[in-house]
């Protein structure tokens, strides 16, 4: 297995996100886009000492970008995952 670091990118704060945090208890995190789901349970497990319910994941292609020339570029391709802890379990980010 790899590195729990390896594994998870960065934390999603955005609006959508931090409504989900307060009302349902899951947590938003782009993820490498190889990892599986387990890989991300454990990842999360092992990073904060939570205990994890469910994890759901999302795809995203990355956009077609116009460059200088009349050529198209595309931004990197990414993953993100929906994680559920067990209720009465936070995670803080300051």
């Amino acid at each position: 297995m790899n590195a729990p670091y390896d594994i998870i990118d960065t934390v999603r704060l955005t609006e959508k996100a931090t409504l989900l945090a307060e009302q349902h208890n899951k947590y938003v995190f782009r993820v490498r886009p190889h990892a599986t789901k387990t890989q991300i349970k454990l990842a999360i497990e092992q990073l904060y000492k939570k205990t994890v319910l469910a994890v759901n994941t999302c795809n995203y292609e990355g956009k077609k970008k116009r460059e200088r020339t009349a050529a198209f570029g595309r931004q990197a391709s990414w993953k993100k995952a929906i994680v559920t802890l067990k209720a009465g379990d936070k995670i803080e980010f300051a």
